[in-house]
Order: C-alpha cells, then structure tokens, then sequence
C-alpha cells in the first residue's frame, strides 16, 4: 500500500472495499489509533474514485468506539457446554484445539473433522486452510460460504468453457451494444458497476438494457426492455431465446463449428421452446421474448451481468450454461463487449475459488476427483496424496454435523447461524457438535453463540494480503492499523495450530514453512503455473508498484489478459467450448393452495450480508429501517392489509412475524424479505426452535451438480398476526454501549411473539426496539427494557391509560427528547420519533406530549424515509421539489437542488422512479 499525500498528522493508505466482489479500491485515512476517513482511490480500474453508500461509511465500522463493544479481541474457551466461555491465551488454545483434533482424528478418522470457511478471507488464508485440510490433516471437508453464492456459477463455466473464469471484463460495460441483467439487482448489489452501466449508456444512446427478474427493482425500471419471468424459470428464457436466434439465423454456424462441440443435441431440445411455451411458461409476452432474442442475436456484442439469481437455485448450474448456450451459439464471446459476466458476491469469492477453497476443488482450478491433478497438489505440497473422495458441502457439512459424523466444525469469517438455509437443522448441528470452533472479527454474530473456542481475528483494515474482483484482478493491501487486543491474521491462526498439530504428530519437517503472508502467495502463485490463471510473471513488488492486475499473467507477460478466450481456443481437453443440454426444471418447492406464495430473498441497498459490519452504522438503515416483508399492493388489499401491520409468513420449515409493506415491484403471489435480517435484529417467541429470520423459512434443497441452495425461493404462506398489545422504544444511546444495549435487549425479545431492533441517527445514534404480543408484558418487563434506554427517574414525563392498556413515557434532557416509550396507541410514533432525531426544542409542545390523543403539532410534516442516505435527502423533500419543478431537467434539477445522487451515486435509480411518478415531469426526465 503506498503512502499518498495527506495532511499533517494524518496518514493515507490504499486498500480495497471489502463488500462486494466490485473490488473497489479506497484510500483511508488514519490518526494512527483509528480509521478517521475513507474515500474512493481514483487510480483503482475497478471503481475510479466511486464508491456506493456502504463503502464510502467503511470508516464508520471501524470507529474505536464500537470495535470495543463488537471485536473479539481474545482468545476464549467453554470447557462445559452450558457454561460461558473464559478468556485465556493463545499457547492455551491452540494447545487444547490440537489435541483435541488429534484425538478425535484418531478414533474417527480425519473425515469426523470440517472447516467452514468464507469469501470474505484473503486468498492467502484460504491457501492455508484449504492446504490444512487437504494436505495436512487428509480430508476435503472444507467449504465456503461461496457455496451459497458463486459454486452454480463455477461448476456453469467449468461445464461450458472448461475452467472457472469470467471471460469478460469491466470495460465490456463501456464496448457492449446490448446488456441483458439477469438473477441481479445490479444496483443494489453491484452499484458501483451500474454507476458505470449508467454513464455508458449515456455516452452511447443506442445502447440496449433488457432486464429479466421476478421484480421489478430499480434496475428493472430503468431497462429498455424488462422480462417480469416467474422465480426460477430462467432456463426457459434462454432456450426460448436461443430457439428464436435458430429459426431466424442469429447463431454463427461457423463459429460454432470451429470452436464448440454438444449443439446438434442442444438443437433438439431447444425445439420444444416455443415461443408460446415459454411465454406461458414465464409469465411474459411472446412480442417481449421475441424482442429480447433479436436484441442479443443481432447485436455486435452483447454482454450477460448475471448473479445470485441464477446461482441460488437448484437448477442454477443449468441456467449458468443455458445462459452460456445463448453466448456461444451466437458468437457473443470472446470479443469487446460481449460474454457472460458472472458478478461475485464477495470481495473474494474469486480468490477463494483460486485456491480451491471447496470442497470438490484443488489449488488453482484444479478438481479432486482428477487423479493426475490430486498427484501434481501432492508434489507441490510434498506430501504422498490428497484425500480422493470429495468432501462435503456446505449444507451436507452441517447435515453430517447434526447427524454424528463429523464432531468438530471450525467456522472462519463467516456466521452460518444468520446466513444457512433451514436454520432449524443448522442450530441442531451446532447444538450437537462436539466441538464448535469460530474464528470471528465480530463477537456480536449469531454463529459466536455456539462457540466452545472463540479465536479473534483481524479485519478490513488490519489485514495483509490479495483479493481477486469479479474480473479477475488481484490487488494487494497492507495493513493500515495494528492487530487490537491478541487478533491474530487468519493465515497465521491456521499455521500455528498446523504447527501444534505437526508437534502432536511427530513430524519431522512442516508444511507450513511460512515467515510471512507473501510466502504463503507466492506457493500458491507457483501452483498456479501452466494453468487457465496462470500468475507466475506476478509478485507482491509488480503488484505495489503497478497497480491491480488482471490473471492469466504468466512469467514473461508485461500484462494481464482482459478478456478470455479471444482465439477461440477453450479450456476444455479438446480446446472447444460445450454446448451443455439445459433442459428446464421448475424450482424445487412447488406453491399450493397451502403456500400460495412465492417467497424470494435478496440484497438491500444499504447493507451487506449478516450486518456484522454494517449493522453497526445507524444511518445504513435509513433506507430499510426495520425488517419487513413486501407484498403486492393487490395482495396486501386482499388480506385487508395495512402498510406495517404483523404477518406470519410460514414455510413447511419454519415461521416468522414480520411487518407487511407494500412494494411497487413486486407481483401478486410473490413476497420478498432482505436476506440480511437475522436473530441479531429480528425474533419472538418463533418457532419454539430458537430459529428467527428470513432462513427460518428457506430451504436446503440444492444443485445436485454445485451444491448451491436454493436461497431465492421457498413456498410460504401469509396470515396476518393477531398481536392486539404493541410497544415500541426509541432514544439516544451514547456509541460507547450502543453495541452492548443491542446485545442486552437480544434475549429480550425471545420474551414477546414479535420483536426487532435496529439502530437510527446520524452524527447521534440510537436504538429503535419494537415488540408485539397476544396480551400486555407484565409491568416489570416494560420497566426493564425502558431502564436500558434511561426512561426512568424524575426526568421522565409520563403519561397512563390502564383501561386502554395505553403508555407514553418520555425522557427529556435539555429540553429536547431524548428517548421515548410508547405502549398499546403507537399513532404518536413517526412525528415523536421524528422530533427526537431533529433535535427541537420540545418546551412549545407542551401538554402536547401528554394528551391522550398526543397528536402531531400543528403544521408538522413527516420527512418520510430517507432516499439518499450520503446526504440525508428524504422522500418527502424530493416529492415536493418535483411537484414546484416547472419543466425540464427534473432529475438534473434534484441533483444541483438537492443534491441527492451526486455523491455515491446509489440513489440514482431511485430518484428516476420518484420522477416519474410526478405525472407533470415524467417526460421531461
């Protein structure tokens, strides 16, 4: 990381962002203590300065205040179960893991053993678990939450092209006549890039955007064309789409003679999808699909950008090479602006799959079940073989986990309990390890409260190393702050306890040789040479002083290669692509008359994963405030629904109490919930199992070729929740316990049918915490959890109706609100809350606060929520600059008005719907 300019005192440090797998390079400013500032790195290809809500807030998560309350900072172990865990040292844990490892590998085999690991570790530490499991301690159970969102995308390249690569490149976005969006919410999930989408359509008019997704997000709204496809269909789009290219001559027979091999057999089943067939079968009109397919076959380049969409499914390798299909049959690959773009999750993903961080993967692509590439990883590592059979997945680690045969599971980075599918059998398996090992940054995840041994990690910011982006680019960081408390780097974690395991064993020599994290990248750049990602000609020197580069870059190349495949020569044995033959299958929970509704999970704007990390930032929830589950406005009518009344939405796995809203995009029959709501931020009573949140419901069903889950759909039904007694908390919490009130309230809220906590604020933060139950808490309860908030004391106004089963207690400090209660009559809520975060005076109101009815001042106006969060710009105040906008330029207008969408850009889309919901000025925007 090289130093650049900085004011006096403070230092600035290059890195990368370390949400989406965008790779976007930051620069971060620090006093030596602490993360002070960050903004985007100008010089980085992936982003060019830009940066979306979550990264330009990275700062936030890393202020010392709240990595006091949040980090593990040391080691801790819980010898008796049912016990808490008690700090210890280093030499002490690792000692007892060790041991406890080899006895457990000794009387069952290495195989009664699993890591489960993450896309969010650098690729050096997953070199060095995947070498731990692999080489050292003989078995492939080692997994990675990548399983849950790229392994459909590998095992589609692997199955097409022959290696797992993307073959496109960012600057396709710029050079591509048509961009089909497909599985992806692109600009929530991927900002930075439909930044870069929306400038390259606004140098290139002529540019098509087609959209296919079961929502109408807003990257749907802004497409040319959008496909509203049924969940799970998508195989049926492309073959429909590809079967229109065939009966009209948009394939390239030439290319495909030349350079693939499977089509006379795809040809034949590619008849069947008419486009009637797929229409029906889709839920679309044949006069779209047909456009569609003439956009992509007629067009000189036509790129995919596709994600978890396609990946989530139980057919989702099948959409990947269906999807493919369509790219080689038309010769829409290996050209400027053309082919399938798988768009990674994860800021590692990539590197992940480099070092072959799964369980049915070896180092640099390699597969376990090849004898010749099991037999080139043994020579590399020196050792007489890798274990042959492939290892378990990871919903089959935590099936085996719950069933007995695997004892011991380490978890690293990331938090199973938030993020699996069928969290009832996950919280079974963790219950019934025998050992359950978490290697966490973040003490405050579900996952950390089943850890026997808690070993504390460093984190963004801390951290040494190289990612890999979506485009298969390596860019290398330093640390810009030292380990806090006894972190240590998850590399060396793994090392030291190989080298106890070693001791244990009697070995005479180690496998892990390592000094320092560049030896560990440069094994595993040796391991890659000669194959598809070659990386020999790099090293950490090129990388600092040239800047994040592009794989393959074998030794001798001056330069990484932007696109593959551009001769026509695939990875495959025979150097031709493969037509693989995609036959459609529907999802694998069918809805019925019981669960008539199709339930699909998906990223918010504004936060990222469990929200271990942006959980802590308040005002990354002014967009999405609480949890809830959206419904069509048809849907919500039928059910007699209001906008924040209680639902159960159930599954044949579970259920969950949620607020129902109405959403504009959503269709009748579907329901959509952000996949980021876990335990930590909503529960209840539930299930009577301890499993809350979104993959209470979700199934485990899975591709039976990657393994991956079915995440984006489960069939559920939808019955509003009779909770007559409602209560809701909000105030002020200084930073220093905002953490720990988050905690202190968490086994509060198993006491009520429905309770979330989130936070709220800006330059102050707060605590919002809302229950609901069949009758009133007992008196005590409501005491104890207002007590947390300071509501009590003299300070406290208060005002009582026992009858009605009605309170309103309000603290006041300095003549302001400083937190407020409010039980059974909530219609006080939104204005009280309001005047809270403004801060006003609150001496003019009154007896206001204390009638009965306690209505809103005269002339008060909601601000409504907020759209632009880098600005703090609500709704409101854009709807009413619209409705004063005479003509022209509106969303030009809010812009230089309001200045909301000219930071990070990711309000964008919004703004363009809010504009063209104002009838006066759709057309001029």
């Amino acid at each position: 990381m090289n130093d650049v300019t900085a004011p006096a005192a403070l230092k600035e440090s290059k890195a990368t962002c370390c949400y989406c797998g965008v790779g976007c390079g930051v620069i971060v400013q620090t006093d030596g203590a602490q993360v002070v500032g960050v903004r985007g790195d100008p010089d980085h290809p992936a982003n060019f300065g830009r940066l979306c809500t979550k990264g330009s807030t990275l700062h936030l998560t890393a202020r010392d205040a709240l990595q006091q309350q949040a980090r593990a900072l040391h080691p801790e172990i819980r010898v008796v179960r049912e016990m808490e865990r008690e700090r210890t040292s280093w030499d002490t844990t690792l000692d007892f893991l060790a041991k406890k490892f080899a006895d457990t590998i000794a009387a069952h085999g290495p195989d009664s053993v699993g890591f489960y690991i993450s896309g969010q570790l650098l690729t050096e530490d997953y070199y060095v678990f995947n070498k731990l499991a692999k080489g050292l301690i003989g078995t492939n159970n080692i997994d990675t939450n990548s399983r849950l969102c790229m392994s459909s995308a590998v095992a589609g390249y692997k199955q097409t092209l022959g290696a797992d690569a993307p073959p496109a490149c960012y600057e396709d976005i710029e050079q591509a006549d048509v961009v089909f969006i497909v599985g992806s919410n692109m600009a929530y999930a991927h900002p930075i890039l439909y930044r870069r989408l929306e400038a390259a359509r606004k140098a290139r008019p002529q540019m098509k955007v087609i959209v296919a997704d079961p929502r109408r997000t807003d990257t749907a709204r802004d497409a040319d064309l959008f496909l509203p496809i049924l969940p799970g269909t998508d195989v049926a789009l492309f073959n429909g789409m590809l079967h229109i290219c065939l009966w009209e001559d948009l394939i390239d027979p030439a290319y495909i003679d030349a350079h693939t091999e499977g089509f006379a057999e795809l040809k034949r089943t590619v008849r069947d999808y008419t486009p009637k067939f797929v229409a029906d079968t889709c839920g679309i009109s044949e006069e779209d699909l047909v456009t569609a397919a003439r956009w992509f076959g007629e067009s000189k380049a036509a790129l995919s950008l596709y994600c978890q969409g396609l990946n989530q499914s139980s057919a989702g390798t099948a959409k990947n090479a269906a999807l493919i299909n369509l790219h080689l049959a038309t010769h829409q690959i290996g050209k400027p602006g053309a082919g399938p773009f798988s768009l990674t999750g994860q800021p590692n993903a990539m590197g992940g799959r480099e070092v072959g961080g799964m369980a049915t993967l070896l180092s640099a692509h390699r597969d376990i079940g090849n004898r010749a590439h099991r037999a080139e990883v043994a020579k590399l590592w020196d050792i007489t073989d890798v274990p042959a059979a492939p290892g378990k997945s990871a919903v089959e680690m935590f099936e085996a986990l719950r069933d007995g045969d695997i004892r011991i599971i380490w978890i690293v980075c990331t938090n199973p309990a938030q993020s699996m599918p069928e969290q009832k059998m996950i919280r079974e398996a963790l219950k019934k390890a025998e050992l359950v090992v978490v290697q966490e940054a973040y003490r405050t995840t579900a996952t950390c409260d089943f850890a026997d041994v808690l070993l504390p990690a460093t984190t963004w910011s801390e951290k040494e190393g190289t990612v890999t982006n979506s485009e298969r680019r390596i860019t290398r960081f330093k640390p810009v702050l030292n380990k806090p408390g006894e972190t240590l780097h998850d590399w060396e974690i793994g090392v030291r306890f190989a080298h106890r395991l070693e001791t244990l064993w009697k070995r005479e020599r180690t496998l892990f040789p390592y000094d320092d994290v560049e030896s560990v990248w440069n094994e595993h750049r040796e391991s890659t040479r000669g194959r598809d990602l070659d990386i020999t000609g790099l090293s950490y020197a090129i990388l600092e002083q040239q800047g994040p580069q592009q794989w393959p870059y074998p030794q001798g190349a001056q330069a990484g290669r932007q696109r593959l495949y551009e001769d026509g020569i695939f990875a495959t044995a025979s150097g031709r692509a493969k037509f693989v033959n995609t036959v459609y299958q529907p999802v694998a929970e069918k809805v019925d008359a019981r669960f008539p509704f199709h339930l699909t999970t998906g990223r918010l704007r504004d936060q990222w994963h469990g929200m271990s990390r942006t959980g802590t930032v308040a005002q990354l929830f002014s967009h999405a405030p609480e949890p809830a589950v959206v419904l069509s406005k048809i849907d919500m009518e039928r059910r007699l629904l209001k906008d924040g009344d209680l639902v159960h939405v159930t599954s044949k796995r579970g259920s969950q109490i949620l607020p129902a809203v109405v959403g504009d995009d959503m269709r009748a029959g579907q329901a959509f919930i952000g996949m980021h709501w876990g335990e930590e931020y909503v529960s209840g009573r539930g299930n009577g199992d301890g499993t809350f949140g979104v993959n209470a419901l979700t199934t485990p069903a899975y591709d039976p070729s990657s393994k991956q889950p079915e995440l984006k759909h489960a069939a559920v039904k939808i019955l509003k929740a009779e909770l007559p007694w409602r209560m809701v908390v909000f105030g002020w919490v200084e930073e220093s316990r905002l953490l720990t009130l988050q905690s202190e309230l968490r086994p509060l809220m198993r006491k009520f049918a429905y309770a979330s906590c989130t936070l709220f604020g800006r330059d102050k933060v707060g605590v919002l915490f809302r229950v609901a139950d069949d009758y009133a808490a007992e008196k005590s309860l409501v005491d104890d959890i207002e007590a947390r908030f300071g509501i009590a004391g003299a300070q406290v106004l208060r005002y009582d109706d026992h009858r009605r089963g009605n309170g309103r207690h309000i603290l006041i400090g300095d003549g302001k609100l400083q937190a407020v209660s409010l039980s059974g009559d909530l219609s006080a809520e939104h204005w009280l809350k309001q005047y809270l975060e403004a801060e006003q005076p609150v001496a003019k109101l009154g007896r206001l606060l204390l009638m009965p009815t306690a209505s809103p001042p005269q002339g008060f106006k909601s601000r409504g929520r907020i759209v632009c969060n880098c600005l703090n710009v609500s709704e409101t105040e854009i709807v009413d600059a619209l409705a004063s906008h005479s003509g022209g330029d509106a969303l030009g207008m809010l812009q230089q008005k309001l200045k909301c969408g000219t930071n990070c850009g990711s309000c964008v889309s919004e703004l363009k719907k809010l504009v063209a919901q104002q009838p006066l000025q759709a057309k001029a925007a």
